[in-house]
């Protein structure tokens, strides 16, 4: 198995160029501007080198966490009095972006961390619970999931099943999570479920629970460089202690997925920007009949069309930061820049993959690693046809739902 110090041969593709044909640096502060370069530089250095390795061996590289704890990628958007980063929400924005410009799978393992563990904690924890695990969580000490999905309840959340029971002294959780990225590492997970009269509530399960055991899930063709799994509980005793108190109701973890869209969006971007830079030092450099692919018509559109999308993505990600900071964005404001990013970035990898030809499907390339990522990035935190119908409610006031 590969290990995290074995270091791949250097890629074609880890130009790590700016894209930035708007000029959107103009917009950020000196500051946003040094955490993006210092996570670009921290995923030049400890990813990109290694994760065409670890994706072609579909293995999950555990050292990376306390390393990325290290670097401060976790809860960058927590108050730093319990161990965050105390950033705004665009500094936020660009560290998930160059997350996933080097791969989706780290940058859903940190937006699992920061916005459904660490954000659920902080927003509805008590203060126990806050100063005891948000520190921890923050440098990477322990690893935390995030258990909503359930095997027949995907984006029907509120159709759940698990649930528990007041035993007097403790709870007793029964039910099952499934596609839980992080489950089979995690050292905690913030687990929702509902209680004898059918209100939904977050609990904290931790591993070494009697009862409570994390499947790995296999045969993954997307994320392979992420670990993903189940959680399955069978008469767990959970303390009431582990409850969390500020907030019930499918609201509260909806929340949650509010903030961890919220970095889809802008991770997405990254993808795309890597596919694009990809494509672009490849087609100068092939040549065919003579000149360089770059040189054709149809080369050109395609260049053109998916520096086209990525700037409007761009624009589409400052503004909703400025709105999250503001307290002034929506769910429906989110979903549409989740929806619109990801979709963008899948067709930026379509279009680029042919641009490299047969090239596209190797590994020497990280085209097709993005491509099969977004399959999976489209479909969690909200599939593309939910987050239609969230916009859809917005703008016509009828829900499609039921």
């Amino acid at each position: 198995m590969t290990s995290i110090g074995k270091k791949q041969k250097s890629l074609k593709s880890d130009t790590f160029e700016g894209v930035d044909f708007y000029q959107l640096d103009e917009l950020f502060t000196e500051e946003q501007k040094l955490i993006r370069e210092s996570i670009r530089s921290f995923v030049k250095k400890e990813i990109s080198p290694y994760i065409e390795s670890w994706a072609q061996e579909s293995y999950f590289p555990s050292s990376i966490v306390k390393i990325m704890g290290d670097q401060g990628i976790f809860g960058p958007q927590i108050p730093k009095n319990y161990g965050g980063g105390g950033l705004d929400y665009t500094a936020y924005g660009l560290m998930m972006q160059e997350l996933e410009r080097g791969d989706s799978g780290m940058r859903s393992t940190a937006s699992v961390q920061g916005s459904l563990v660490m954000y659920p904690i902080y927003a509805f924890g008590s203060e126990e619970q806050k100063s005891s695990l948000l520190p921890r969580l923050a440098s990477g000490e322990i690893l935390g999931c995030f258990g909503l999905t359930e095997p027949n309840h995907g984006s029907n959340p509120s159709g759940m099943t698990t649930n528990f029971k007041d035993m007097g002294d403790h709870y007793l959780l029964n039910g099952a999570k499934m596609w839980i990225s992080n489950a089979p590492q995690a050292d905690l997970a913030v687990v929702w479920a509902k209680n004898e009269e059918g209100r939904i509530h977050g609990l904290l399960v931790e591993r070494g629970m009697e009862g409570f055991s994390t499947p790995e899930t296999h045969n993954k063709w997307s994320l392979r460089a992420s670990c993903t799994g189940e959680l399955v509980f069978d008469e767990v005793k959970v303390p009431k202690k582990n409850l969390l108190p500020g907030k019930s109701g499918l609201g509260a973890p909806l929340m949650c997925l509010d903030s961890a869209r919220f970095g889809i969006s802008w991770g997405a971007v990254g993808a795309a920007m890597d596919c694009y830079e990809t494509a672009k030092n490849y087609a100068l450099e092939r040549i065919q009949f003579g000149k360089s692919i770059a040189s054709f018509q149809l080369t050109q559109k395609k260049l053109s069309e998916m520096l086209t999308e990525i700037t409007k993505s761009q624009l589409l990600n400052w503004r909703l930061g400025k709105l999250m900071e503001e307290g002034k964005a929506t769910t429906a404001q989110i979903s549409m820049a989740k929806r619109n990013n990801v979709a963008m970035a899948l067709q930026v990898a379509r279009e680029a993959r042919q641009i490299l030809g047969g090239m596209g499907i190797t590994g020497e390339y990280s085209i097709m690693r993005h491509m099969m990522n977004l399959e999976s990035v489209v479909t969690y935190e909200g599939t593309h046809d939910i987050h239609l119908l969230i916009l859809g409610q917005e703008i016509t006031g009828i829900s499609a739902f039921s």
